[in-house]
């Protein structure tokens, strides 16, 4: 059998760890699938864990279940022992252990090598058990001082252990997402909520948006394996890539970023067809007539949002939703203070914050202050756009192209620190394009204060 993996990871060009992993990831769609049959809350919230831990242990071995018992067992005993600053006490701990793994694994370097572990199932589960302790955190608090999501995810009951483990470990939806709140598990478990009967009727079928979910996994596959051989990595460090102009280095560099983001596509549509395939991914139903199902609890990717994003500040809507989603319900909104709008801190907060989820690797820190700088410059451009007049149209479709084609600019620029994580080869590659991504987005923030934009609405009523 051995042999055999060897075989069929050598042929496709993959190790024979990550080959394993790959097969217990698919394998989460027929598991999840199977979820539906189980009969009864509590044999549900069995399976759920049950098969979570079967594939952990089929994927990464045995060790890999003791990883993940830590914070999970932290975050259950903060919220018994604690419930005031459970929601604190989780974050921090759960923070703080998952960057002891990221450090002793080295895991940033054994997926630029083409590796894996547990640390990326890890990084989930970390997001997992923070919501959870500061969601019964928040069922402390006044109804009236909540914000509308904390309102609809907050736990007023602890969730027993059962329930716990079934939610952290759901039918291996720990590998690669998407975040989903305890609430919705709950709800869908016990067939509460959304999942209820409706008078819309039966409960919607999964099997043509999984089949969906699951093509867009095989085109992103086969994108993917076309362009790599194409666009390595290596050949950042190869003396042809020096000999190269200015425009050539920034369009390696860009087909680069464009052509890893298709691994990415690859994972998250198959993540996206298990937790559709599961009743999970149910967010409702459409407004039109006669209502349709709607999945968007089980999306993380637009391909097209992404790759044609007209700005930056779209960004984070389109790509990896479900965890810009966490971090904007749990970090960002929450570094606001009461009364006052949002600025440049909560912003750089709250991407520090995910660049250290992903790794304490220099790349990763470049790349989302990258992003930083990147959304702020770009929410200049759009505010000269709205600031345009609307019988000066060329000039707003001038402005608007002008903001798409500085978001696929910086974008894929700042990409290059994510992909190689080496600080001196980041700062190299960087320079080797003059530095362009990081000086236009400061230019435009800096021209933002310079030439403030007022709205085109008041100009026109100062007129009337």
């Amino acid at each position: 059998m051995e042999l055999d993996m060897e075989t069929v990871a050598a042929s496709i060009g993959v190790s024979v760890a990550v080959l394993r992993f790959l097969l217990c990831f698919v394998a989460t769609i027929p598991v999840s699938f199977l979820w539906r049959f189980v009969p009864g809350r509590l044999p549900k919230h069995v399976y759920s864990a049950f098969s979570g831990v079967l594939l952990s242990y089929l994927s990464f071995g045995v060790s890999s279940n003791l990883l993940f018992l830590v914070p999970i067992l932290v975050g259950y005993v903060a919220m018994v022992l604690c419930r005031p600053k459970c929601g604190i006490i989780t974050f921090f701990s759960s923070f703080g252990y998952l960057i002891g793994c990221h450090v002793y694994y080295m895991s940033g370097d054994a997926w630029k090598e083409g590796g894996i572990d547990a640390t990326g199932a890890l990084m989930v589960l970390t997001l997992k058990v923070i919501s959870c302790a500061i969601n019964y955190n928040d069922g402390l608090l006044k109804e009236e001082d909540l914000r509308e999501a904390q309102k609809k995810n907050r736990l007023i009951k602890l969730p027993s252990l059962i329930e716990y483990f079934g939610y952290c470990l759901c039918c291996g939806s720990h590998f690669a997402g998407p975040v989903f709140e305890m609430k919705d598990y709950l709800e869908w478990t016990e067939g509460k909520g959304i999942w209820a009967h409706s008078d819309k009727g039966p409960s919607p079928s999964p099997y043509g948006a999984t089949l969906r979910a699951i093509l867009q996994a095989a085109i992103s596959m086969a994108v993917y394996l076309y362009l790599v051989p194409y666009h390595p990595l290596s050949r950042f460090s190869e003396p042809i890539y020096q000999e190269w102009g200015f425009w050539r280095r920034l369009s390696f560099q860009y087909m680069s970023g464009f052509s890893a983001r298709w691994k990415y596509y690859f994972i998250w549509s198959i993540s996206e067809a298990s937790i559709i395939i599961s009743g999970l991914g149910f967010s409702g139903w459409t407004e039109f007539s006669p209502p349709k199902p709607k999945w968007d609890r089980a999306k993380n990717v637009d391909i097209l949002g992404v790759e044609l994003a007209k700005s930056s500040v779209v960004l984070p809507l389109v790509w990896n939703i479900q965890v810009s989603t966490w971090l904007r319900h749990y970090v960002y909104e929450r570094l606001i203070t009461k009364g006052k709008k949002p600025g440049f801190f909560q912003l750089l907060a709250t991407q520090t914050i995910s660049a250290v989820w992903h790794g304490l690797y220099p790349g990763y820190m470049l790349f989302f202050v990258q992003s930083a700088l990147m959304i702020a410059g770009s929410r200049v451009i759009y505010r000269w756009e709205q600031a345009i007049p609307t019988n000066m149209g060329l000039v707003k479709k001038v402005l608007v192209f002008i903001n798409f084609a500085y978001t696929l600019l910086v974008l894929n620029y700042s990409a290059v620190g994510f992909l190689v994580l080496n600080l001196r080869e980041s700062l190299a590659l960087y320079g080797s394009v003059y530095y362009s991504g990081t000086i236009v987005p400061i230019t435009l923030i800096l021209l933002g204060y310079i030439i403030p934009a007022k709205p085109a609405r008041s100009k026109a009523r100062k007129e009337q």
